[in-house]
Order: structure tokens, then sequence, then C-alpha cells
């Protein structure tokens, strides 16, 4: 609508509401900003000290008209907070369905990694003395756990389209960020901590997903893309990558 220089679309509902959200206030301060201007070149035309005598009595009400926009501007900001306090609430405070698609996110100097379960539906067992990046086990899975030897892991995030994923983020050395502007999320991961981000992505198609917290040298680097695939795709994949 807007062209190139605007929002990317977004491909959930939540993505959505926060758009919305933005547009309200966007107007509201455009709205106010334009009034203020003109209120502001009329009264210094019309109060002018050399041509309108009655300049001295304006004074006089001077404090109503500050208790009178002192008051709106309460009334507005409050309830802007109140709307886009909504709709953060409604994500934020909201914990993810019992059957959302849980995956692993591990975030590291400099790259991203992900983890799903298998067709048990559990993770294995995890252990920092089995970490090794250049076998390719950046999670330190240990394989003698019998639940972790379906477990996948790659460093492309792939989910399902239309169905809730919930995210457990963690990080191994500093602090990163996972962001996805399409889905107008950003959630830092802490070293020490597992963090829980849930959405549904509702459009099919590839997305941009760069660490966005200054993290080192190779910071401009770290990045991956998620990719939402039609929900009988997924579970196909699913399949493939157990074999």
């Amino acid at each position: 609508m807007f062209g190139r220089w605007w929002f990317p679309p977004a491909i959930s509902r939540d993505a959505a509401s926060y758009d919305a959200q933005f547009m309200r206030t966007l107007i509201a301060a455009g709205i106010i900003f334009v009034a203020v201007q003109v209120a502001l070149i009329a009264i210094v035309w019309y109060f002018r000290a050399s041509k309108n005598p009655e300049t001295r009595k304006a004074n006089a009400v001077n404090q109503r008209i500050e208790l009178l926009w002192t008051a709106a501007t309460a009334i507005l900001f409050w309830g802007l907070l109140a709307l886009g306090s909504r709709v953060w609430a409604g994500l934020q405070f909201k914990s993810a369905a019992p059957d959302a698609e849980v995956i692993e996110v591990l975030a590291q100097q400099f790259a991203w990694n992900f983890r799903y379960p298998g067709a048990d539906g559990k993770f294995g067992r995890t252990d920092m003395r089995y970490i090794n990046d250049a076998s390719g086990n950046p999670f330190g899975i240990d394989t003698a756990d019998p639940r972790s030897r379906d477990d996948i892991t790659t460093v492309t995030l792939r989910v399902p389209a239309g169905r809730e994923v919930k995210l457990v983020l963690t990080a191994r050395d500093v602090i990163h960020s996972f962001f996805v502007r399409e889905l107008r999320l950003k959630q830092d991961l802490v070293p020490g901590m597992a963090i829980f981000l849930h959405f549904v992505a509702d459009t099919p198609g590839t997305y941009e997903v760069p660490c966005s917290e200054l993290c080192g040298l190779g910071h401009s680097q770290m990045r991956t893309t998620m990719i939402v695939m039609p929900a009988a795709e997924y579970e196909r994949w699913k399949r493939e990558q157990a074999h």
C-alpha cells in the first residue's frame, strides 16, 4: 500500500494488531501536531504586541487553557496506552497452547541453531560436555539417551503455517536478540535463561531472522531465515529429517 519504505506485510494476526495500534497512535499524533502548529501561528499573529492592545489580557486565561490541554493530553495518552497494552499483553501474558509446536533456539557468536523433537515428541537429554560445533552438536545432545536419537538440529528455522509455535530461546555466550520483522516480534536471549516466545505465522514464505542485539565483531553476519511451510509440507519435512 505504502510502497517499499513502509513496514513489510504482517504475517500474523498479532502483527496486524500491532500495525493497527501503530496507525492509531500515528494518526492521533499527526492530528495533534497539525492542530498545535495552526494554533501557534494563530496565537502569534493575533497577540502581536505592536498590533493588539489586548495582549496583556491574554495572561488571565492562560491558566484555564493550560489546564484544558494538559487534561486532554493525559486522556489521550492514557487511552492510547490502554489500547497498546491490550495488544501487547494479549501476546506476552498469554501462554502457548498445549499442542503448540515446541522448538528450541540456541544463539551463539555468531550463529543460530534450532532443535526439534522427533517422532516421539520429546527432546533428548543434553549436557554441556557434549557440545561440539565441529561435529554438528551445538546443543550438546547426549546420543546415549534414546529420546535424542530422532531429534532434529538445523541452522534454518522452519515452522508450520497456521499453527502455534512455541520457541524456547537460550544463548550460550552473550546477549543476542531474535527478531522477525514480519511478525513484529523481538526477544532478547540471555545466557543462563530459557525464555519463551510463541506466535502463529499465517503466511507461507521465507523471512529473515537477524540478531538485533550487538553481540561482537561478527554481529552483522549473524542471520538466518525462518521458512513458514504449509502444515502438510512441514510434517513431511520432519519425517524426511528423521531418515
